[in-house]
C-alpha cells in the first residue's frame, strides 16, 4: 500500500497557516480589522482543523491573532456592504452550519490539544474560539465580549452551549443578556481562560504550553480530550465504557511503553506522539 500524500496547509488572505515541527500554527492576519473573520478565513480555518485531525505530524494547534487583538468577531460589515442586495429569507440558517457552526465543533473534537493566545479584543466568535480551545492564555488587559444583545440579534457559534458549561448559567446570562465584558484576569477567574498573564509574559507562557503539549503523549491526550467532551452528555455507564475503550487504545501506544520505562528508570519520559 502506497503512503498517503502529506497534508499541506495553505494560507489565505487574512489567515497564516503553517506547520512548525509538531505544531500547526494558525494566525488570524487582518490587524487593521481587529482580525475580524470573513468567509474565506472561515473556510481556511475549517480546512486546517479538518486536515490536522488526520495529520499524524500535528501534535498541537496554536491559534492567535496578529497585532494588538485576537479577534473582533465576524466581519458582518463586509458581508452586508452591498445594501442593494437583500439576502433570501433563511440565508443565515443555511450558511452557519457550514461556517462558524462547523468550526467550533471541529475545535472541540479534534484529537490534538488547541492553545489559544488572546491579547486585546476577543469578541463574538473570537470569544467562542477562546472558549472552544483546550487552553486559552490571555493578557490581563484583554477584553472578552459577547456583542449580540447590543447589536440586536441572538448569539451564535456555540455561545449558548459553551458559556453555561464554562461559567455557569447565571454568569452566561450576564455575558449574553447584559453584554458584560471581561478583562483577562476576570476571564481566568471565571474559567473562560486557562491563565491570565502580563502582556510582556504572554508570548513566552503560551509558547511554553504549546511546547509542553507538542512533546506529550499525543494519542492519550487526544483520547482524554474526547472523553471530556463525551462525558458532558453521556450517562455514567456509557462514559465508563468510553474510558475502558480509551484505556485499551492508549495502552497499546509506544508512548505508554515509554512512560512505563521512564517511571521505572526514574526519569522524565520522551514521548514521540505514537
Amino acid at each position: 500500500m502506497s503512503e498517503p500524500e502529506p497534508v499541506t496547509y495553505s494560507s489565505v488572505d487574512g489567515l497564516d497557516a503553517r506547520l512548525d515541527g509538531a505544531a500547526l500554527r494558525l494566525v488570524l492576519d487582518r490587524p487593521d480589522k481587529r482580525n475580524a473573520i470573513n468567509d474565506s478565513m472561515m473556510v481556511a480555518l475549517i480546512d486546517a482543523f479538518e486536515a490536522a485531525g488526520s495529520d499524524e505530524r500535528v501534535r498541537v494547534i496554536a491559534l492567535e491573532g496578529r497585532g494588538e487583538h485576537f479577534c473582533g468577531g465576524a466581519d458582518i460589515v463586509a458581508r452586508n456592504a452591498d445594501r442593494n442586495v437583500k439576502p433570501r429569507t433563511g440565508s443565515i440558517q443555511r450558511r452557519l452550519p457550514t461556517q462558524a457552526h462547523r468550526l467550533v465543533p471541529l475545535m472541540c473534537s479534534v484529537q490534538v490539544p488547541v492553545v489559544c493566545k488572546v491579547r486585546g479584543w476577543a469578541a463574538g466568535i473570537g470569544f467562542q474560539l477562546a472558549l472552544a480551545a483546550d487552553f486559552t492564555v490571555a493578557e490581563r488587559g484583554a477584553r472578552f465580549w459577547e456583542p449580540f444583545a447590543e447589536r440586536g440579534f441572538t448569539p451564535d457559534s456555540g455561545a449558548t452551549w459553551l458559556l453555561p458549561r464554562r461559567v455557569g448559567v447565571a454568569r452566561a446570562r450576564e455575558l449574553l443578556l447584559l453584554g458584560r465584558a471581561l478583562d483577562g484576569a476576570e476571564a481566568a477567574a471565571w474559567g473562560v481562560a486557562h491563565r491570565a498573564v502580563d502582556a510582556s509574559e504572554l508570548d513566552n507562557v503560551a509558547e511554553e504550553l504549546v511546547q509542553q503539549l507538542a512533546s506529550g503523549p499525543t494519542v492519550a491526550l487526544g483520547l482524554t480530550k474526547w472523553l471530556l467532551d463525551a462525558g458532558a452528555s453521556a450517562p455514567l455507564d456509557a462514559q465508563l465504557a468510553n474510558e475502558a475503550l480509551a484505556m485499551e487504545l492508549s495502552s497499546r501506544t509506544d508512548d505508554f511503553r515509554e512512560g512505563l520505562r521512564a517511571f521505572a528508570e526514574r526519569r522524565q519520559p520522551k514521548f514521540e506522539g505514537r
